[in-house]
């Protein structure tokens, strides 16, 4: 109600201002062209602190904070052009968001409308009019198309440290991967900013502190990414985080040993191609979703590991180290995410079982994988309610078809799967294990809902995608899946019962004619 009656207020005065504007200034078309057009190209990022345009209804100075922190920072930028209520509002805007896309620098935009300009004599020009208090968000991404000509990073340490300052929430500096050599300061993290900061993300960059860091009692998301920590470093700054709730590392290459204290609010670790990488543990009491990619001879020590309830795993033979053994160390995850490139045994049939598993989710590759042998993953989950299986296969490579193999079918020992409801197969082909595992699921899954094949490898099609055509798929993959639909026809459907959806997605007729 409260907003509903500000808009009436507002759009009150504004009817009864624009005749007064008119009269004094003119028509405020006039000013809007000056906003788009090439006059104020150098300056709309960032407002003269004297504008020249109408000042707006008569509204408390919060209020005006308020809608301009709503608006996108190149449109608060704009409007503060020709406001004088917005003018000073901008000087203490909280979400500075730098970037080419956000500062209209991207390539296309400069070259269409002349207005190439440095990235950074840009955002000095935003530092410049703006306070720096009041800063709740900042995001700095620097293009990997910025090299040191063009945009020198000792100008960033001035940036931080003008917009970094009590009352800061969110933090995230991206830089390109090729200039991993920048020192972030990492006194920011002390005093007041250590107080306020709930999120930090760094990437390509160095993070080696010299003293000790602050208590950061808020921070409860915490991503580096290729970033060169020592251990000790990370040590020190995860037991400085108390509230922290998620941990995200990626290909921190210099990590050997990751330490998780015992935090009480957290609950998400993800560790991902830290190469060096040789042990982990945790004393979190709490952590129940963990996201791992690496080597299987990482040693896990996660603690309570039946409090665990979510896994993901990226690394080859992934499928079967979970089946053989996952079940006795995390009996009580209810969803298993397992992406594996390269599987060179099957999976085997084991007595232990996923008790809760609900959601299977597997991604996997391998020429001479059996991948009826999936169907040990069903015997070990009682009830698990939805399976999700995604066929990696490279390039000009084929399984073995069911077309090929004058033998008949294999089947499985006979199990009665009561809870499976949904399956998704994507990259389906006439592969004849493959064949084989569908051919199991519809004649033993008695709950079975809904079954969908999908030969186009899962890619946006044109009813979705922006461009208007499906995803082009290579010759030999639309060849491929017109054999899919043929093993369709004569292998599976006869066997599906007329109350499971039976949904097959096929290449798009129009698009790959």
């Amino acid at each position: 109600m409260g907003i509903l009656k500000l808009n009436l207020l507002m759009k009150k005065q504004r009817q009864r201002r624009r005749r007064q504007i008119q009269v004094r200034d003119g028509s405020i078309d006039s000013r809007a062209k000056i906003i788009n057009g090439s006059s104020c190209c150098q300056n709309e990022l960032a407002p003269s602190s004297q504008p020249t345009g109408c000042s707006g209804p008569n509204l408390p100075e919060d209020i005006w904070c308020y809608i301009h922190s709503l608006m996108l920072m190149q449109d608060a930028a704009r409007v503060a052009c020709v406001s004088r209520a917005f003018a000073h509002s901008w000087r203490c805007h909280p979400n500075l968001i730098l970037s080419e896309e956000s500062l209209g620098l991207n390539k296309n935009t400069c070259e269409e409308e002349g207005k190439r300009r440095n990235f950074t004599s840009t955002v000095d020009d935003i530092m410049k009019h703006h306070s720096g208090n009041g800063v709740k968000k900042l995001k700095v991404h620097v293009s990997s198309v910025h090299n040191k000509d063009s945009c020198h990073l000792d100008h960033l340490d001035s940036w931080l440290q003008h917009a970094v300052k009590p009352g800061i929430e969110e933090l995230t500096i991206t830089l390109p991967s090729m200039n991993g050599s920048y020192n972030f300061p990492c006194e920011l993290l002390s005093g007041g900013t250590a107080d306020s900061l709930r999120y930090l993300y760094l990437a390509s960059c160095i993070f080696h502190h010299t003293f000790k860091i602050g208590c950061l009692g808020s921070l409860t998301r915490l991503q580096l990414y290729m970033v060169h920590i020592k251990d000790n470093e990370l040590s020190c700054l995860l037991s400085n985080s108390l509230a922290l709730e998620q941990l995200e590392l990626r290909h921190c290459s210099t990590i050997k040993c990751l330490k998780i204290p015992c935090l009480q609010q957290f609950s998400y670790l993800g560790v991902t191609f830290c190469t060096k990488l040789q042990v982990i543990e945790s004393k979190a009491p709490n952590l129940s979703s963990f996201r791992f990619g690496g080597g299987l001879h990482v040693q896990l020590a996660l603690g309570e590991t039946l409090q665990i309830k979510k896994l993901d795993i990226i690394c080859n033979g992934a499928a079967f180290y979970a089946l053989t053994e996952l079940p006795s160390s995390m009996s009580n995850l209810e969803s298993l995410n397992i992406y594996s490139h390269s599987e060179m045994v099957n999976a085997p049939m084991v007595p232990g079982n996923f008790c809760n598993l609900r959601f299977l989710s597997i991604a996997l590759g391998g020429v001479a994988y059996d991948y009826l042998s999936l169907a040990s993953f069903f015997y070990a989950s009682p009830c698990l309610e939805t399976f999700s299986l995604n066929v990696i296969m490279p390039a000009h490579v084929e399984l073995p078809s069911v077309f090929a193999d004058p033998s008949g079918l294999r089947m499985m020992p006979q199990h009665r799967h009561k809870n499976l409801r949904r399956v998704q197969i994507y990259n389906f082909s006439s592969g004849k294990s493959l064949v084989e595992l569908i051919c199991h699921i519809v004649e033993s899954t008695l709950s079975l809902e809904c079954l969908t094949l999908d030969t186009t490898q899962g890619l946006p099609r044109c009813s979705v995608n922006k461009s208007g055509r499906c995803c082009m798929l290579r010759p030999g993959a639309v060849v491929e899946a017109q054999k899919a639909l043929l093993a369709v026809q004569r292998y599976i459907k006869c066997k599906v019962p007329s109350t499971v959806e039976f949904i097959v997605l096929e290449p798009c007729r129009q698009c790959h004619a």
